[in-house]
């Protein structure tokens, strides 16, 4: 359940690998939007896949490392559909808490297990409830791992209902946000509901997708 997090426009594009060839004022122009989720993988990955192949868009799964364990072909599946899979910690702790020797297992386990299944190693970290400080940063960067927070957050997770879900998002994305939504963690139906109606207003109104590196 997050608590917060941000990232400056211009971040967000050079995390997502968008290039910025122009000053950061005309970078900001530029109607891209990364649609992330977390917690996963779940029974309700396979029908947000559904739902982003039915639009043709791409996201980032920030996905716990037990549940990749419990489900590994959702996993494969994630990524063999083009889709990034990234790391958001084995039992999705505050990392804030954390001895060095048990974040390292946090990220670390992940990465195995997550690599098992794609081949590929996860670049970024997306720390549980986004409680980032300092000492979580230089950790995430011994590891060789970006922080990925977000720009939009509807609160999904504690189900507000699919209209609101569809509307905060709506309603606050910008060129070069980061929309954090859930397909993990508990009852995702209202998500997975709320989810054409925000990529067919998002491309009427002309965005593009960007994932993180794959």
């Amino acid at each position: 359940m997050p608590r917060a997090g941000a990232l400056a426009v211009t971040a967000v594009l050079g995390l997502l690998g968008v290039t910025l060839s122009a000053a950061p004022a005309a970078a900001a122009s530029k109607k891209v939007v990364s649609i992330t989720f977390d917690d996963g993988p779940s029974l309700y990955t396979p029908q947000v896949l559904k739902v982003l192949a039915q639009y043709g868009v791409h996201a980032t799964f920030f996905e716990v490392g037990q549940n990749v364990a419990a489900h590994p072909s959702l996993t494969s599946l994630v990524y063999r559909r083009g889709n990034s899979v990234q790391n958001h910690s084995w039992s999705h702790p505050d990392l804030r808490h954390l001895s060095a020797a048990q974040f390292q297992y946090q990220v670390s386990a992940t990465d195995r297990q997550i690599q098992a299944h794609t081949g590929h190693r996860p670049c970024c970290l997306r720390p549980p409830y986004g409680a980032v400080d300092a000492t979580v940063r230089d950790r995430a960067a011994a590891l060789g791992k970006k922080i990925a927070l977000w720009t939009v957050d509807p609160r999904d997770w504690s189900r507000p209902g699919t209209a609101a879900i569809r509307d905060r998002v709506l309603g606050h994305v910008r060129p070069g946000s980061v929309v954090l939504l859930h397909d993990g963690g508990g009852d995702r139906s209202q998500t997975v509901a709320a989810l054409g109606g925000i990529l067919k207003a998002l491309k009427a109104r002309g965005y593009t997708f960007a994932t993180w590196a794959r």
